[in-house]
């Protein structure tokens, strides 16, 4: 499938989107990767990424329930698709493969 690469900020929403399961929406996203990474992550960037990993099937969303907390706006909640966790997967193991990689010493004189 073209296009399935992650790129890092996409790899650490996809990523927030399984660890929030249900409560995976665009706020709720943005708010914990700032909290996560201490960055200072806006919502539009939150949302282009969760579009983009929409366009590559790598998340799925869907339309919740209104809530009167939100003044009868409904939220746009995501999950991970199969080919999200593959990605993920891969990703993680091609870390993981690098880092083994890397001699004990090559952060001695750093």
């Amino acid at each position: 499938m073209k296009g399935t690469n992650l790129g890092e900020f996409e790899e650490l929403v996809l990523l927030t989107v399984v660890v929030l399961k249900e409560e995976a929406y665009s706020i709720a996203i943005t708010d914990e990767i700032n909290r996560i990474t201490g960055r200072k992550v806006a919502f539009g960037v939150v949302h282009s990424a969760l579009d983009r990993l929409e366009k590559k099937g790598l998340a799925d969303s869907r339309m919740g329930a209104s809530t009167r907390v939100r003044g009868g706006r409904r939220k746009r909640l995501f999950t991970i698709s199969a080919a999200g966790k593959a990605a993920l997967l891969k990703a993680r193991d091609q870390r993981a493969a690098l880092w083994k990689l890397v001699p004990e010493t090559a952060f001695k004189n750093i």
